[in-house]
């Protein structure tokens, strides 16, 4: 994801084959297609007066926009900050350290636990367990310049991070993008992990990507939206592992709120009315800009495929669980039913009036399904 995820900045790197002329199209924008005040309600930034004329798309993100994230936040802060590899790590905590330990991981690359933190945090550990949050190194509120932005150091530090609260085994919550980082962690320290939660992370990013374009596609046709259709031709004569086409990808999915929930429960239209008055507004719009291309770089996190190692999890007894809403639009009905497949039907829960926050959209629910299967 989020997956989540989910959520880029991006160098021009890919080549599109049929000249559109953004700087005009853009200019003669009948509907919601006017990327300009569409993206800046969403915060990110997508040039297309330079890609026009360059013919080399560059996707600019302001600091605060994430293609996994929905930019919602919450509620007073509890806990400590930790200085950790001579990096400000940014850590909270939350309840008895002596209760079950769940560990939040957040989606991006770039963004932060800050939504989860405000929301969920506290009721999760009046729930019963030790609850840990944290911003990624290099992401969010965690500051410093020298940072690899790979795989090796976020699992290192997680690892750091579970000697410093002696934390001997803790359950995994990974969101969207977090999951990916959850499910690796889980690979390399399996006995340090009590289960592993998906929650709105792709599994198959590549699938991800088709199935926001498909629906996308499918929604600019019924309005006969030829501006946002040629968008989305130009999209499929790009490389679909380009970091350029994921920030493409999710625009669109921002643009057709594809991870907010149809028809809100009450309590989450209580939570948001919250969020929304809460100081702390600020930090669900903070991206940290160079992750996502950095990541990438190193990474090639577009085209992972999360299967075989999932599969490998569940030969070693780790627990997986995976929690995904029906109004997410990141997700068609058969990913998540491969998913389900795949770790048990018992193990998988698809959630009515839900999109890519499930904490949010359905905490109570939410936070039930944890306390049913982390122990």
């Amino acid at each position: 994801m989020s997956v989540l995820p989910l959520m880029l900045i991006a160098r021009a790197g890919a080549k599109l084959c049929p000249r559109f002329d953004y700087a005009s199209a853009n200019a003669k924008l009948r509907s919601r297609v006017d990327y300009a005040s569409a993206n800046a309600r969403l915060r990110s930034r997508v040039d297309y007066a330079s890609a026009n004329a360059r013919l080399r798309p560059r996707v600019y993100y302001s600091k605060g926009s994430s293609p996994f994230q929905p930019f919602f936040i919450l509620a007073f802060l509890l806990g400590s900050s930790l200085l950790l590899n001579a990096q400000n790590l940014y850590t909270k905590t939350f309840g008895d350290p002596q209760n079950s330990a769940i560990v939040f991981l957040h989606g991006g690359p770039g963004y932060n636990c800050a939504n989860f933190e405000a929301t969920t945090a506290r009721p999760l550990a009046a729930a019963g367990f030790f609850v840990l949050v944290y911003d990624r190194r290099g992401e969010g509120r965690s500051s410093g310049e020298d940072v690899a932005f790979t795989y090796k150091e976020t699992l290192n530090d997680l690892n750091d991070l579970l000697k410093k609260y002696k934390i001997k085994k803790a359950a995994l919550i990974g969101h969207s993008f977090g999951g990916v980082v959850a499910t690796l962690f889980a690979r390399k320290y399996p006995n340090k992990v009590s289960a592993v939660v998906l929650a709105a992370s792709p599994v198959v990013f590549q699938e991800t990507f088709r199935t926001i374009l498909k629906k996308s596609k499918s929604l600019y046709q019924s309005q006969k939206d030829s501006i946002n259709l040629n968008y989305i031709r130009l999209l499929e004569n790009m490389d679909s592992k380009s970091i350029e086409y994921s920030s493409y990808c999710f625009t669109h999915a921002m643009q057709n709120r594809f991870y907010s929930p149809k028809e809100p429960t009450e309590e989450a239209k209580l939570i948001y009315a919250a969020f929304r008055a809460d100081t702390l507004l600020k930090y669900a719009s903070q991206l940290t800009s160079r992750a996502p291309q950095a990541f990438w770089e190193h990474e090639q996190y577009t085209s992972i495929d999360l299967r075989p190692e999932l599969e490998k999890l569940l030969a070693a007894k780790v627990p997986v669980y995976g929690i995904y809403g029906k109004d997410d639009g990141l997700f068609s009905v058969e990913q998540v039913m491969e998913l389900q497949n795949l770790i048990g039907a018992d193990r998988l829960i698809y959630f009515d009036q839900c999109a890519h926050n499930a904490f949010m959209d359905q905490q109570s629910a939410f936070i039930e399904a944890l306390r049913k299967w982390v122990k």
